[in-house]
């Protein structure tokens, strides 16, 4: 589910420029009334661009982020690129296409922003909720720790800690930091999936949901 302040993310493995400133990732906002978090994990709604007066709106959308693996490479150690099924390559801020190459193909686009009535204030953070493992129809297991996303942006990809969102790894079940906007702040990165690939699991295609929040002070 993808709304405001939230937005989930199936992963599924088969054996699975910004107006006048085109590198920025975090873009100041004007303070103004009611007080708003916005979350966006791959598809969203907005009824314009934010900074031509639009609006967020909900969204029910849930991306599939697969890759399937080839009988000879299951388990050689090498990685697999994972794709989303419907990537979103704009940016709701203004329209600039944000995610496209050369950053991979199917990458997926997070960000939103945090807009208080007046001062700043902490930031929001942003979580993902994690199952243990990703399953098959048989009950067979891949733990989630086997999937991590590098984090990057056109044109020029930046590096931790600069992202809001910055690289990382899945916990094997629980909830993890991802990210964190500041108050008054539009933030976004392109996130880019990955399957480990160093051990031999059953046949079969393995799902599991991973739901991101957004909390505000």
């Amino acid at each position: 589910m993808r709304e405001l302040g939230g937005a989930a993310l199936l992963a599924a493995l088969v054996a699975g420029s910004l107006v006048g400133a085109a590198s920025a990732y975090t873009v100041t906002i004007t303070a103004a009334a009611p007080q708003t978090i916005y979350l966006q994990v791959g598809v969203g709604s907005f009824t314009n661009n934010y900074n031509a007066g639009g609006t967020p709106q909900k969204n029910a959308t849930i991306d599939v982020v697969s890759t399937t693996v080839a009988a000879a490479a299951v388990g050689n150690g090498t990685a697999q690129a994972m794709t989303a099924d419907t990537p979103t390559t704009n940016s709701f801020y203004d329209g600039f296409q944000f995610c496209k190459a050369p950053l991979p193909a199917g990458s997926l686009y997070i960000g939103g922003f945090f807009r208080t009535t007046g001062a700043a204030t902490a930031a929001a953070q942003v979580t993902a909720t994690v199952p243990a493992a990703l399953t098959n129809a048989a009950g067979n297991t891949i733990p989630f720790s086997k999937i991590s996303w590098a984090s990057g942006g056109t044109p020029n990809p930046d590096s931790p800690p600069a992202e809001p969102f910055p690289s990382g790894t899945f916990v094997s079940g629980g909830v993890q930091n991802v990210g964190s906007m500041a108050s008054n702040t539009w933030n976004e990165s392109c996130l880019s999936f990955s399957y480990r690939n160093n051990t031999v699991p059953a046949a079969g295609t393995f799902t599991g949901v991973v739901l991101y929040t957004m909390s505000a002070p």
